[in-house]
């Protein structure tokens, strides 16, 4: 059964409030102002950044949540062989398309956290 657009759009500005504020939560130094989660439907990134956020976390952040994505196998198995002392990463890559890294988010700004406090 298929959920409605009205949850789908739910689920996606959920996924990008949590970013919006993890990356708020990162640099204190930010505001509400500096890191927005734009509206679902709107063209463009998911999280606009001011210039001055964009110094600091100088990424561009496109936000998906649906049921599945082939990729969380990629991940289940990169997690199975991966040692306790260790960080689960996927590499993957389309036909003639870059390859992409792939991290759980946590990790993500975690990896973050560590370079601003570096």
């Amino acid at each position: 059964m298929a959920i409605s657009t009205q949850s789908a759009k739910a689920k996606g500005r959920k996924l990008q409030q949590l970013v919006r504020d993890k990356i708020l939560s990162l640099f204190p130094q930010l505001t509400l102002d500096d890191v927005r989660s734009t509206s679902s439907g709107a063209s463009g990134e998911d999280v606009l950044l001011s210039p001055s956020a964009r110094r600091l976390f100088p990424y561009s952040v496109e936000c998906k949540a649906h049921k599945s994505f082939a990729i969380y196998k990629v991940m289940e198995q990169a997690a199975s062989n991966c040692p306790a002392d260790a960080t689960p990463l996927s590499v993957i890559k389309g036909d003639r398309q870059k390859p992409l890294v792939v991290i759980d988010a946590d990790s993500f700004f975690t990896l973050l956290e560590g370079r601003n406090n570096g």
